[in-house]
């Protein structure tokens, strides 16, 4: 299979990949030379841009983001739990995945996974929190995005 980079990954292309279950959002990489570090591996910072990139693509295709200002919630992370559970190397290639656990009225939290060779890599676990666009208040999250969560990804309503 070849992989392709930056283009979200069907359920069948993850499956090849030993991702299962497939994630509602995967996308594909490359480790590069500026991501490691002196003792040869990736950077521990690294995971969180991985993760971070994936992130912001998932709330734009779920239509929480429209990276303008003013024009859509703003979304802060209000905790996360990262977990390395083996080293990434130079060259190889990942792929970063990104799904919906569970949502309130204004915040979800958010599963995602890093994959190599078949194996999970690392996994982030966080609660994302909506806020208006230009105050502290928070937003609720629309009812289309509630019922996408819960058919696409199979998050449960929590609260």
């Amino acid at each position: 299979m070849t992989l392709q980079y930056h283009t979200s990954l069907d359920a069948a292309q993850q499956r090849a990949l030993g991702i299962d279950p497939p994630a509602p959002l995967a996308m594909a990489d490359q480790v590069r030379s500026s991501e490691i570090d002196v003792l040869g591996h990736v950077n521990n910072a690294v995971y969180m841009n991985w993760f971070e990139r994936l992130r912001v693509r998932y709330a734009g295709d779920y239509g929480l983001y429209s990276g303008r200002a003013g024009q859509a919630a703003r979304s802060v992370i209000r905790s996360g739990t990262i977990h390395y559970r083996q080293e990434m190397l130079m060259d190889e290639d990942y792929v970063v995945t990104c799904r919906c656990l569970a949502f309130r009225t204004t915040s979800y939290t958010l599963g995602q996974q890093i994959w190599a060779g078949g194996t999970m890599r690392a996994t982030l676990d966080c609660v994302v929190v909506l806020l208006h666009p230009d105050s502290t208040e928070r937003f609720a999250i629309p009812q289309a995005v509630r019922d996408r969560f819960i058919t696409r990804d199979g998050a449960r309503q929590d609260g």
